[in-house]
């Protein structure tokens, strides 16, 4: 199952390469559409576990939703059911997503972007099977935000839910994993699954963690346990033994797990101080507000006009 080991000492300096990918997935936590108020990161994460109950080879959907993250990172909500809605032909949407991948693809080894691009316009069978029951409860559960023992919790709004998380390392694994040797289906299932226990405990973060002491772990055993038997037996198996790379980095899957999970928490902060640090000027000379067009002029000169810019 494994992929063959590779010297992993360059790792850090070859995840540099991805690391504003990796940061930009961050917006899908906060990317809402009406179909999708809780956000896209939510809903990936919904469609995920709807088409794992249902059968779906974990692989499959580890890529497939990798590929629609990665897209979506550019595209936002104009995935291909709303485009389809929208008027577009099959033959117009295969393009535009393969142009949303394509633009933020470049620095994904090229076997996974061609993998990813495959991915993208697979049409298997739409899922009959309901999301598990535990889903609906971590997207609702905030995560704690930072914390440390005998501090002051930091809370930066808006919060994001556990299925934020848990999407963006799922997603994020994939990204890494071959960064670290390792085949993508069982670092993509640990990121989904490495939170079950929370759908039940309210996340009191590691400053709350730390006052439960020696019952935390039987309390963290006894409810992934739980969500584990409302699975069918054959994903159940599958996510128990996704379940075994955490808390370890003894194999190339459990690196590129963790290097994941570790990453979004990193991640997820520096988005908040990013956008925190934001300025009018960066939005005029960075991302040009007033975009070239024929309006451009009139636009620069109304801003001028009202002082508003520059």
């Amino acid at each position: 199952m494994n992929a063959p080991a590779r010297d992993t000492a360059a790792a850090p300096g070859r995840l540099a390469e991805l690391r504003p990918l990796l940061s930009e997935l961050m917006d899908l936590k906060r990317l809402r559409t009406p179909d999708h108020p809780d956000g896209l990161a939510a809903h990936g994460f919904r469609r995920a576990w709807a088409a794992l109950a249902s059968g779906v080879d974990p692989g499959a959907v580890a890529l497939q939703e990798t590929a629609r993250a990665v897209a979506a990172v550019r595209l936002g909500g104009l995935d291909a059911d709303v485009l389809l809605r929208a008027g577009l032909s099959s033959g117009d949407v295969a393009r535009v997503l393969h142009r949303g991948l394509d633009a933020v693809a470049g620095p994904l080894e090229s076997d996974l972007r061609e993998r990813l691009s495959l991915a993208l316009t697979q049409t298997p069978d739409a899922p009959h099977a309901p999301p598990p029951a535990f889903v609906e409860r971590l997207v609702r559960q905030p995560r704690a935000g930072a914390t440390f023992p005998g501090r002051a919790r930091l809370l930066v709004p808006p919060q994001e839910g556990h299925a934020d998380h848990c999407y963006a390392v799922a997603v994020g694994a994939v990204l890494v994993s071959s960064r670290f040797g390792a085949a993508p289906s069982l670092p993509f299932l640990a990121g989904l699954s490495h939170h079950l226990f929370n759908a039940v405990l309210p996340d009191a973060g590691y400053g709350g963690e730390a006052l439960l002491g020696d019952l935390l772990e039987p309390l963290m055993r006894r409810h992934t346990e739980a969500a584990l038997a409302s699975l069918p037996v054959r994903l159940s198996k599958a996510v128990r033994q996704a379940l075994t790379l955490t808390g370890n980095v003894d194999s190339p899957e459990a690196r590129a797990f963790n290097a994941a999970d570790a990453l979004d928490r990193a991640l997820e902060l520096e988005a908040h101080a990013r956008a925190a640090g934001f300025t009018l000027r960066q939005a005029m000379e960075d991302l040009e507000l007033i975009h070239p067009g024929p309006l451009r002029t009139f636009g620069d000169d109304v801003l001028r006009e009202a002082t508003v810019w520059p």
